[in-house]
């Protein structure tokens, strides 16, 4: 007599269970140029080896004065010289004088305020102030965006093109960012064909290491595709422990994780040693999910039904590889509010994710579930923008209702 399966794992449960083993996981670093870092994780906090601006600039054209020569207006000021960016006057102002003066150029010793060419009459040498102006008027004070020594950018931030550019300007030439972890994944299954190679409409397309593939390396990971492996068990110990022979930071399994006669994923992992966290999650699509690991290499065997392991892929995959970077943001939740476009009946004890289409509304998102959400039909779930997440146990909701949904 077989004994009962254990109750279905929450979601939440099982992305927590993946991200507190990442915690095992040595985060290695490299430095790279800036031009390299986009997308990248860095690995330690980054300091400002200037200040920005690196002294005070003139932020108008105009005339560099002292202030107090401008009251009252119509004073006869000498001008002597000019100040330009990258070419500063060399010299000191003194009262009575000025010094012509364009945006983004050192402001002379001596002057405090910057007059607007606009507000100033000029005859050959002289110049004189239309308005009485304060001090500080149009000036861009030293460090006014930040100074030498602030610690600008945390570890963990994965880095925009604003952080990079804000790294420029802290005149660092090369950042520290954590390597890319190596993703190993495998197809399983002995009706798998390459897409082109099976023309008799007797296989399976292997479509899923696809789409798995893309989002590992969206996501920073580098892939070590170990191909399709057939139902034996001897093939797929000795893929697994290629996997583990190169290194790889955790080996994706697609399909071959479920309970039946050909299904021997886990007991080809358990042969090789393998813990098993977690098998069976209470979510639809994607219920035959598992994670465990061999050795120091984790081990996510997703479902071997394309639409099912993409759904499973952006809840957990992605996390994964976020935290095995040591980004800051990989345990975040990512969903966000929406209203549902059309009525959804009550729900089962499964948390459900619909693929939807997406509107942007008045107010909002309007996210409409697909009237099919069969896992087989990979052209709806191409058309999907994002998944409308429904509850355990979830009432019936009407067309307008908020929801919670995660973008795809």
């Amino acid at each position: 007599m077989s004994a009962p399966l254990k109750p279905l794992l929450p979601v939440d449960e099982a992305l927590q269970c993946i991200l507190a083993a990442t915690k095992s996981q040595a985060i290695s670093s490299e430095w790279l140029p800036l031009n390299q870092c986009v997308g990248r994780v860095l690995t330690a906090p980054v300091k400002a080896l200037r200040s920005q601006p690196p002294a005070d600039l003139s932020s108008m054209d105009g005339y560099a004065v002292q202030a107090a020569d401008t009251d009252p207006p119509g004073t006869l000021l000498a001008v002597i010289g000019e100040s330009a960016a990258g070419h500063p006057y060399i010299g000191s102002l003194q009262s009575g004088q000025c010094i012509r003066i364009f945006t983004g150029a050192h402001l002379p010793d001596g002057a405090d305020a910057i007059l607007l060419q606009e507000r100033a009459a000029r005859d050959g040498d002289i110049m004189r102030p239309e308005i009485t102006i304060k001090p500080g008027t149009f000036i861009r004070q030293k460090g006014l965006d930040f100074s030498t020594f602030d610690m600008l950018l945390s570890a963990g931030t994965r880095l925009k093109p604003g952080h990079i550019a804000l790294a420029a300007s802290m005149n660092h030439a090369l950042l520290p960012v954590a390597t890319r972890p190596l993703i190993a994944i495998m197809s399983t299954g002995d009706e798998l064909a390459a897409p082109g190679a099976d023309n008799s409409g007797q296989s399976t397309i292997a479509s899923s290491s696809y789409s798995i593939t893309a989002l590992i390396e969206q996501a920073g990971g580098r892939v070590y595709d170990l191909g399709v492996i057939r139902d034996d068990r001897a093939a797929l110990e000795g893929a697994m422990l290629r996997a583990c022979e190169a290194n790889a930071a955790c080996l994706v399994t697609l399909g071959g994780a479920s309970v039946g006669d050909h299904d021997l994923v886990r007991p080809a992992a358990a042969s090789l040693g393998a813990t098993q966290a977690f098998y069976r999650i209470a979510m639809r699509p994607g219920k035959p999910l598992n994670f465990g690991a061999i050795g120091e290499m984790l081990l996510l065997g997703l479902p071997g039904n394309p639409v099912s392991a993409s759904v499973c892929a952006h809840l957990f995959l992605l996390p994964l590889i976020a935290a095995l970077q040591g980004d800051e943001q990989a345990a975040m939740d990512r969903t966000e509010p929406a209203r549902l476009g059309r009525a959804m009946k009550p729900n089962d004890e499964r948390q459900d994710y619909l693929r939807a289409s997406l509107v942007m509304a008045a107010d909002g998102w309007m996210a409409t579930p697909f009237e099919k959400q069969d896992s087989s039909l990979e052209y709806l779930f191409s058309k999907a923008e994002a998944l409308v997440i429904r509850a355990p146990y979830a009432r019936a909701a009407e067309a307008g209702d908020i929801c919670r949904i995660l973008r795809i």
